[in-house]
């Protein structure tokens, strides 16, 4: 799947899922570039979170260009992230 140039960062997720939104608002609060794919109506972008997430569809699932997975994290786990 693809990742932003930017930052590397991919965040799957739903306009429906308020998980979503406030991680997608943690980002946009430290100014972090991402792309963002709605799931919902998308069959490759499900199949792909299926498949990080051991046949699951969990959102929000974030990818960094180092290749980890965060599912589901709070902002202190994104916190965290970011300053690796």
């Amino acid at each position: 799947m693809a990742t932003d140039s930017a930052t590397g960062i991919t965040v799957y997720g739903a306009e429906w899922c308020p998980d979503c939104h406030r991680s997608r608002n943690y980002l946009d609060s430290q100014q972090v570039t991402y792309e963002y794919v709605d799931v919902d109506g998308d069959d490759t972008a499900q199949a792909y979170v299926k498949q990080v997430n051991d046949n699951r569809l969990i959102i929000p699932t974030i990818i960094f260009p180092d290749g980890s997975i965060l599912v589901e994290p709070s902002n202190a786990e994104l916190a965290r992230k970011l300053r690796q």
